[in-house]
């Protein structure tokens, strides 16, 4: 007995097996509107205009999009009210298709959902924030091999490497802490955009005929529209925030379906009005093939001068970024680790500060590792495959548990079922063939990442069987 009453004494501060529930409602859908609102908004149309060569087309396109990941959030809200736990695709598809394809949705979320953003996002914060400051940005120290290029590392990879490490510690040290700077952030970045869009309407110098310029609707059937659906995609993704950190969430039934609902529309609305402002202020002969859209029409609206200091902000406005998947990320690989397919470290949560402190650690190592090595680009290209095989498939097990289990699915159920859910997996499906189409080698190496993600899922199912065995002997040999 005195052995047993010191036991709890000697275990590992970080060995607690239990995520806190302390975000509410509104950290929940400020998490969701974080992950949605990132550089895509502020770069893309001007591509996408390129494309389709048409104002009301493009914010149709963005209107589509929009629609597609209102229905995913939808259909997300009521498998994250049914299973209100850590890990997000992991414990979904998980429960509809088996530990397998929840490992594979795990191992993706890792590399491409989360490592490779983060790394994306703190390069383009460093480049904005050095260039407000007009900063050198040459190389401090290189590396090569055979005379093949490793890594190189410049004052630009270490404000990168710095903005990952800082937010890595923030939600290393507590939940509440990391939630607080997300909001205070991401409220930052909400009222750099409502105050964009409305002193661009109200004060800007823009013309009103961009708006009305007819609309072909035979675009709508045109390989052009679709693939630029598969840039819309990238920007939106980010609509399925909350359900990664279901543990965490109070009152799961009510709140996971309400953040991804409320979150969702809110940014629809928000890019929308944004879209119409950069039609508003930029001809389209000017949007074509601009990177920097919205510095761009900041620039038209209120003069050159204006441009410069937007980018200032936008730069702010990335940290809300990098901050909400740092936060969401480490749940899937700490609910991982929990049902012993992946190693037992990142399934350690503190004590003192109720973090996945391993799963955030390891998450760091390798966006560290990405932008250092610059080897984050080749995984932007092939994400919105990914990504979007990953949700269709979640959303058709939904359709499967509904059939198998019904009485899971009683806080909430999603909206106009099952229109919602197939109008999601249709979409994905035009999403993913025109991005195989258009960007093969991309999908190459998705379909390779899938692949190797089956291979490491055998070594982990192996070694989880082995223990099992021992544990199983073990058990025999006490009952002799």
């Amino acid at each position: 007995m005195i052995l047993h009453k010191k036991e709890p004494i000697l275990k590992n501060r970080l060995n607690d097996d239990h995520l806190r529930r302390e975000i509410g409602l509104f950290s929940a859908t400020i998490l969701v509107v974080a992950n949605m609102i990132g550089t895509g908004i502020f770069t893309t149309s001007g591509f996408i205009i390129a494309e389709i060569g048409n104002p009301q087309a493009m914010l149709l396109c963005w209107l589509v999009g929009g629609l597609f990941a209102l229905c995913g959030a939808l259909c997300y809200g009521e498998l994250g009210a049914a299973f209100p736990r850590a890990g997000g695709e992991y414990v979904f598809l998980k429960e509809s298709f088996g530990e397998g394809i929840g490992f594979l949705s795990g191992w993706i979320s890792l590399i491409v959902g989360f490592s490779a953003p983060i790394a994306a996002a703190s390069i383009a914060f460093a480049s904005y924030f050095l260039n407000l400051f007009s900063l050198q940005t040459g190389s401090l120290a290189a590396l090569s091999l055979f005379g093949t290029h490793i890594f190189t590392v410049s004052l630009h990879d270490l404000v990168a490497i710095g903005t990952v490490s800082t937010f890595s510690v923030i939600h290393c040290y507590g939940l509440l802490l990391g939630s607080r700077v997300q909001n205070v952030l991401t409220l930052f970045k909400i009222g750099l955009i409502v105050v964009f869009i409305g002193a661009g309407f109200l004060l800007g110098n823009g013309v009103t005929g961009n708006l009305y310029e007819p609309l072909n609707i035979s675009v709508l059937f045109q390989d052009k529209f679709a693939v630029s659906l598969v840039f819309i995609s990238f920007a939106y993704s980010g609509w399925n925030a909350a359900v990664y950190l279901g543990a965490e969430i109070k009152k799961p039934g009510r709140n996971i379906p309400l953040a991804l609902f409320v979150g969702t529309s809110f940014v629809i609305c928000l890019y929308l009005l944004l879209n119409i402002l950069y039609v508003y202020s930029l001809p389209v002969d000017e949007m074509k093939g601009v990177l920097e859209v919205g510095a761009k029409s900041a620039s038209s609206l209120f003069g050159p001068h204006i441009g410069k200091y937007f980018c200032g902000a936008i730069a702010m406005g990335l940290l809300s970024v990098i901050s909400a998947m740092i936060m969401a990320g480490p749940r899937v690989y700490y609910a991982m680790s929990k049902d012993n397919i992946f190693f037992g470290l990142f399934g350690r949560v503190s004590k003192v500060r109720g973090t996945p402190v391993y799963s955030i650690l390891l998450q760091w190592c390798i966006a560290i590792f990405m932008i250092i090595t610059a080897s984050f680009d080749a995984l932007l290209l092939y994400i919105g495959f990914t990504l979007s095989f990953c949700a269709m498939l979640t959303v058709v097990g939904l359709m499967l548990l509904r059939t198998k289990q019904p009485a899971l699915f009683s806080d909430y159920r999603t909206f106009a079922y099952p229109v919602t859910p197939l109008l999601f997996i249709l979409g994905n499906i035009w999403i993913i063939y025109f991005s195989i189409k258009s960007k093969p080698i991309a999908s190459l190496f998705g379909l390779g990442t899938i692949c190797l993600g089956f291979v490491v899922y055998f070594f982990f199912h192996r070694r989880k069987q082995i223990h099992e065995r021992l544990f199983q002997m073990e058990g025999v040999r006490k009952d002799i």
